[in-house]
């Protein structure tokens, strides 16, 4: 599979009569976006803009994209869900850069959070260095939780793809290619590499936690085998609602960072055979059969190596574990990325499992550190919730406008796919 991701820089937003670019300038056309994403059981739909330097709080997140636009090949934007579900990878894509759609509203779960546009606060998230669109969305009084999530998801995934349509024909700044070959071509190819695989946890611990591949609920799947073409094409998306530090946003699967690594030294370090896409689970039955098939099929591929992210804390630990045990005892060498809840003091146990096989891991950063984020000029969403949401307490909003929270309300700010600034090094 030959994937051509075309990038658009988008150096400035508008509102305007009409939704095109022009010499990287996004005009939006505001109120047909509105109709366009308008539907019963939305109350009130505003849209904003919000850019790098701005004193602008959005507040609660829930997830943030990338507008894309399918131009040549199979399949289309966001499978199962705007698109078909053709299999995605191939062809040509263009992608708006520089910008993305971000999606907030009265809460759904509390685990949703904070971009600060300025100020301390976005040092810690990737997103305040983006032109953002803010959609901000009132429900129905009384909707099902559940509901209220697919109704936020649909209309970030139909604005991200209604403005990647304006990059159809234009010109890229760059365009990169992506290739992978069948699996049984490249397990054979660069015998004198290590073979390397990767691991793709993904959220999936019941209502909330929900992340999905070509619409399909990856609470619902067996550990399966994916062209890292298929993800850098959109085939996984963000449904979830956990701790906003270190939950994967769409944005994040769109643009995975240990893909594109691996994708950077393939050939010259490594050979890079693959994916493969695990869900972590609640029961421990859920969790023993994961990560057995995910053992059987890093062996299938004759991985000498793997990296395994994993996607939030706690009870996944567990997953990421036993992912790493029973890859090691099969002689399979592993990399673990996750973050850390270590107490806001640091000292205590950062996981909430442990092995002596995970040697190897790269943190992201503790999620318990204490920030104050001082007052902005303006909010989009609900401030108040800023005693809600993970990371908050009562008393986090002051008076002045300033919040004092863990950075495990920071949207971004722990990411375990290292979208991040922050690690540590042990010595």
């Amino acid at each position: 599979m030959k994937l051509e991701l075309g990038k658009i820089k988008i150096k400035d937003i508008i509102f305007a009569n009409n939704t095109e670019i022009k010499d990287g300038v996004l005009a939006i056309n505001r109120q047909e976006l509105i109709s366009l994403l308008a539907e019963p059981r939305i109350k009130e739909l505003t849209i904003e803009l919000a850019k790098p330097g701005d004193r602008i709080r959005i507040i609660p997140v829930k997830d943030v994209i990338e507008p894309r636009v399918k131009v040549e090949g199979p399949g289309g934007i966001f499978p199962g869900f705007i698109a078909g579900e053709e299999i995605v990878g191939s062809g040509k894509t263009h992608a708006l850069k520089g910008m993305a759609v971000v999606t907030t509203g009265n809460i759904v779960g509390f685990q949703e959070g904070i971009i600060d546009m300025a100020g301390v606060g976005a040092d810690y998230t990737p997103f305040s260095k983006l032109l953002n669109v803010v959609i901000s969305c009132e429900v129905s009084a009384g909707l099902p939780q559940h509901e209220h999530e697919a109704v936020l998801r649909m209309v970030g995934l139909k604005a991200a793809a209604y403005l990647g349509e304006a990059g159809r024909e234009i010109k890229p700044d760059q365009v990169v290619c992506y290739q992978h070959k069948p699996f049984y071509e490249a397990i054979n190819d660069y015998p004198d590499l290590p073979r390397v695989g990767y691991i793709y946890m993904l959220q999936s611990q019941g209502l909330l936690h929900d992340t999905y591949v070509y619409g399909v609920d990856a609470k619902e799947i067996l550990p399966t085998l994916i062209s890292p073409t298929e993800v850098m094409d959109g085939a996984i998306i963000s449904g979830n609602c956990v701790s906003a530090c270190d939950k994967n946003a769409t944005y994040f699967h769109q643009n995975n960072p240990v893909i594109e690594d691996l994708y950077r030294y393939h050939g010259r370090e490594y050979n890079f055979i693959g994916t493969i896409v695990t869900n972590e689970n609640v029961t421990l039955a859920d969790k023993e059969r994961s990560s057995s098939f995910t053992a059987r099929l890093a062996e299938q591929l004759k991985l000498e190596a793997a990296i395994v992210s994993e996607e939030g804390f706690g009870n996944p630990d567990a997953d990421l574990i036993m992912n790493c045990n029973k890859l090691e005892e099969k002689g399979i060498k592993t990399v673990l990325i996750t973050d850390e809840y270590a107490g806001r003091d640091g000292a205590s146990q950062s996981l909430a499992d442990a092995s002596k096989k995970a040697n190897a891991v790269v943190t992201a950063g503790n999620a318990n550190q204490l920030i104050t984020l001082p007052p902005m000029e303006q909010t989009i969403g609900e401030q108040s919730l800023a005693d809600v949401i993970a990371g908050g307490f009562a008393g986090s909003l002051k008076e002045d406008g300033s919040i004092e929270v863990e950075i495990q309300a920071i949207t971004g700010s722990t990411n375990e796919l290292g979208f991040t600034k922050m690690t540590a090094r042990s010595y």
